[in-house]
């Protein structure tokens, strides 16, 4: 964790619009048994590639699996890829993955430790809408084995569509915010956000989702 008077730990709080915050424990837990070899990874890969299980592998420029830490504690799960990560292959760049760089940072964690980032989506909906139902369902199997592999302590899921499929319910962000969820038959512990994009829509916000990242990181602090 980088100190109070770090420059950098300015900046990135500063990009939240929220004054510092100093934390009382590490970031960061003992580091966790070793994940999955890299043969599982490949083959998860090279299914996702050639993947038609649905429509939107027509339209597709590169699929997205994920990118960081895959012994990470912390996993976040997104919605689905954009215009740009459709591009490049990888999960939330340009300004949005700035400012969820920015938001990690300031919890003293990072992109490439101790994080993985993934979508509950593989490939981009055209025109970055919604995904349909049947996209999900095609689609979140992927997910799931990479949580199996990662076996993450924490899940952090960022806006409605990954909170809504992660958890299975209908319900708005802003009623479940500030719990503690779980996924999945070792009942990971869930917390919800803002995503990015809509933190920069609507900055007013971004001290809701400061309040969050603090919550998560309590959570994770007090886990066994």
């Amino acid at each position: 964790m980088a100190e109070s008077n770090d420059p950098r730990r300015r900046h990135y709080l500063a990009a939240l619009g929220i004054e510092e915050w100093l934390p009382r424990g590490p970031a960061l837990a003992p580091a966790a048994a070793p994940a999955a070899g890299d043969p599982a990874w490949q083959q998860l890969a090279e299914e996702v590639a050639r993947c038609t299980r649905c429509e939107l592998y027509r339209t597709r420029t590169r699929p997205v699996l994920g990118v960081g830490d895959r012994r990470a504690q912390w996993l976040v799960v997104g919605e689905a890829p954009g215009a740009e990560e459709d591009r490049q292959g990888e999960p939330f760049v340009g300004r949005a993955g700035q400012l969820l760089d920015a938001m990690l940072r300031a919890i003293g964690l990072a992109r490439g430790r101790n994080v993985y980032i993934a979508n509950i989506l593989k490939s981009r909906p055209p025109g970055n809408r919604d995904p349909a139902p049947a996209e999900v369902a095609a689609c979140l199997p992927y997910l799931e084995r990479q949580i199996e592999l990662i076996r993450p302590r924490l899940i952090l899921a960022v806006g409605r569509i990954a909170m809504q499929n992660l958890l299975d319910t209908q319900s708005s962000l802003g009623r479940m915010r500030g719990q503690v969820h779980a996924f999945g038959g070792l009942k990971t512990p869930v917390i919800v956000t803002y995503h990015p994009a809509y933190l920069l829509r609507k900055p007013e916000d971004k001290r809701k989702a400061w309040e969050d990242l603090k919550f998560a990181r309590t959570v994770f602090a007090g886990l066994a």
